[in-house]
């Protein structure tokens, strides 16, 4: 009976042992991961200031649900949607600025600028490392994956509205 009652009591070390190192590891990987460019949840997003090269800048508003360009006409919802969807777009890693001569990497200025609420996110040149983008936001330069571009609107959304 003593030889079944240990062998139990080393199983169940191990098992909490096996638990343990589970949830550190577990611990870890949640600091080390990178998470999105901004902590903003795009359904609460009121305002949107975009600056495209050889385009006039863009301010938006939410109201009532709907989107609305700074000169009271309707914008095109979707391409809103898109652009403050933006703010979670997944950081493949993060960098300092200070580890980057921001004018190679297309940010000394940036080629595009949008403005969440108030947060100021410039685009830079695509990585050579892969189909990537430089995204400064404060003192932190992001990867994020291509498809996270703001883009100008498509002259069937503007006469649509």
């Amino acid at each position: 009976m003593r030889r079944k009652a240990r062998q139990r009591w080393i199983v169940a070390a191990i098992a909490l042992a096996l638990l343990a190192l589970a949830a550190v590891q577990y611990l870890h990987d949640q600091r080390e991961t990178p998470g999105t460019l901004l902590g903003l949840d795009p359904a609460a997003i009121n305002s949107v200031a975009l600056v495209l090269p050889g385009q006039p800048p863009a301010r938006y508003r939410r109201h009532d649900g709907h989107w609305w360009q700074a000169d009271g006409r309707r914008a095109d919802d979707g391409r809103l949607q898109e652009l403050t969807e933006i703010a979670q777009a997944p950081v493949i890693g993060w960098r300092s600025t200070a580890e980057f001569d921001v004018a190679k990497v297309g940010l000394a200025p940036p080629l595009a600028q949008l403005t969440l609420d108030g947060h100021a996110l410039d685009f830079g040149t695509t990585a050579v490392t892969g189909p990537l983008r430089y995204v400064r936001v404060g003192n932190r330069i992001a990867l994020v994956p291509l498809r996270y571009t703001p883009r100008p609107a498509t002259r069937d959304a503007e006469r649509i509205h």
